[in-house]
């Protein structure tokens, strides 16, 4: 894949690594399926190759669980119990004897793979600051600012001391802007915002309130990154397509407006999709630069599937991929349904999902559709059924309870076989979703992997044959209607 990302105009490759990559200074850290050193530096080698330098992002405050679930490293943690101990889960404490030390490790070990002569330090949402008795104590005495900045200061000493510039996400200068003047000099900020705007980012825990810190950094000598997204939020199979076109245009425009040093194109959580799709939308992200004036989404999105796919059929799957926003797999109310299938239980029927399902059915089957978006499109096409299934269900659950109720048992016969028919054709969607699933997944994964998707459907097939139990009873005996089910509870508000 590099040599196309550097073909579309890329020149830098960010690596967030936390446990995926081996610490020699650090052998504990490491998960199982680590890059060893050697195969992280043939990564790296490849990027060099292709013209692409290289920086790592070292997480040294926020997500820094990679740290503290080693129990050697656990005392660095900013969160204690009662007792003092250090809890299992949070983030490193800046105050911590052990912390500098455990950072220049993590930065010694990092050092030769800097090829861009740039390290990142991470340090965003670091929600945990000032927990620690000793975190507590320096911020009563010199104020959060200062307590943060501090630290700053320190991971910067340890950077500059190994020939490396340093650099950090920008997010927790809107909590605390009072640190940036406080801040080293040279720095490089990256500011994040993930959803289309007009004029400047906004601030999600602050209601979306807009946020311009781009004038403050720039007066202290701290270079300005742009950073949108490319992929997906959590459990969206598919990106959706305008609304990434949109944060990529809003930072486009934002960063020429404000001189930006950069503009960084990331990527969260993408295994969920076929990776093949995040690269058309970074694909698409190139017109901004090799197309200009930017285009229309449709134009941006073919221009996209042509530099990921080939010319051929390039803008009809840029409509069509337009066309999946308005079915997307989108929000934690959707997405609960795959944890539990009685949160369905609300007062939306199921024609919507029905809808979309009957879209991406299409749309799957559809000719010089590329191979990804195809079975991406069958994956949405099961988790439309399985939404129209369970809201139908639920409604049928309420409908046997009235009946029932009213002692018509025999009508409670008729629409208990009913729905084990609907069952059964339901079994039949979720065989096929997790054939898609394993599709998405198989193109660029390690196949002795089960992707986080089919293991979705894999808990869908037991609760549908929990299910399927239920019907069996309320079949024996009408009065079992009045038992909880997945479906919906004994009592529950809907």
């Amino acid at each position: 894949q590099l040599p196309r990302y550097a073909d579309w105009g890329y020149n830098e490759l960010y690596l967030h690594l936390e446990d995926a990559v081996a610490y020699p200074s650090l052998p504990g850290v490491a998960r199982a399926d680590a890059y060893t050193t050697r195969d992280f530096g043939k990564l790296v080698t490849a990027a060099s190759r292709a013209g692409i330098k290289v920086v790592p992002i070292v997480n040294l405050l926020g997500h820094t669980q990679y740290l503290i679930k080693t129990p050697e490293l656990r005392d660095l943690n900013e969160l204690r119990a009662p007792d003092g101990s250090p809890l299992e889960r949070g983030q490193i404490c800046p105050l911590h004897p052990r912390t500098l030390e455990v950072a220049d490790k993590l930065l010694r070990d990092m050092a030769p793979f800097c090829t861009a002569g740039k390290v990142h330090v991470g340090l965003d949402e670091s929600f945990h600051l000032g927990k620690h008795p000793l975190s507590r104590a320096e911020i009563a005495r010199i104020g959060l600012a200062s307590h943060f900045s501090n630290y700053v200061h320190r991971l910067h000493g340890l950077a500059t001391a190994r020939g490396l510039r340093m650099g950090l996400w920008a997010d927790m200068f809107a909590f605390i802007p009072e640190a940036i003047p406080q801040l080293p000099r040279g720095l490089a900020a990256y500011d994040w915002y993930y959803y289309p705007f007009n004029r400047h980012p906004r601030v999600e825990l602050f209601n979306f309130a807009e946020c311009d810190l781009a004038p403050a950094l720039a007066a202290q000598g701290i270079a300005y990154w742009g950073c949108p997204m490319n992929g997906s939020f959590r459990y969206e199979p598919l990106p959706v397509f305008a609304d990434r076109l949109g944060n990529l245009r809003s930072w486009w425009k934002r960063c020429r407006q404000t001189n930006a040093e950069g503009f960084l194109v990331t990527s969260w959580e993408p295994n969920r999709l076929a990776i093949e799709m995040t690269a058309v939308v970074v694909a698409a992200a190139a017109s901004l630069w090799l197309d200009p004036p930017t285009a229309a989404n449709t134009d941006m999105l073919a221009k996209g599937f042509a530099r990921v796919f080939g010319k051929s059929g390039a803008r009809e799957a840029a409509r069509a991929a337009l066309r999946c926003d308005e079915h997307a797999f989108t929000g934690y109310a959707k997405w609960e349904l795959n944890d539990r299938w009685d949160a369905a239980a609300g007062p939306e029927g199921p024609a919507r999902a029905a809808r979309g399902a009957r879209f991406f059915a299409r749309l799957a089957r559809q000719k010089n559709l590329p191979a990804p978006f195809a079975a991406s499109a069958a994956f949405n096409a099961t988790l439309s059924d399985r939404e129209a299934f369970l809201r139908t269900s639920v409604r049928l659950v309420q409908k046997l309870r009235h009946l029932h109720a009213r002692g018509q048992n025999q009508l409670v016969m008729y629409y208990v076989t009913k729905a084990r028919i609907q069952l059964d054709v339901f079994a039949l969607s979720l065989r096929s979703g997790r054939a898609a699933a394993r599709a998405m997944w198989r193109r660029t994964r390690d196949p002795k992997v089960v992707s986080p998707n089919e293991l979705i459907l894999r808990r869908d097939a037991a609760r549908l044959r929990d299910w399927k139990r239920w019907l069996a009873a309320a079949a024996k005996s009408p009065a079992r209607v009045l038992a909880a089910s997945p479906m919906h509870g004994r009592w529950q508000l809907t």
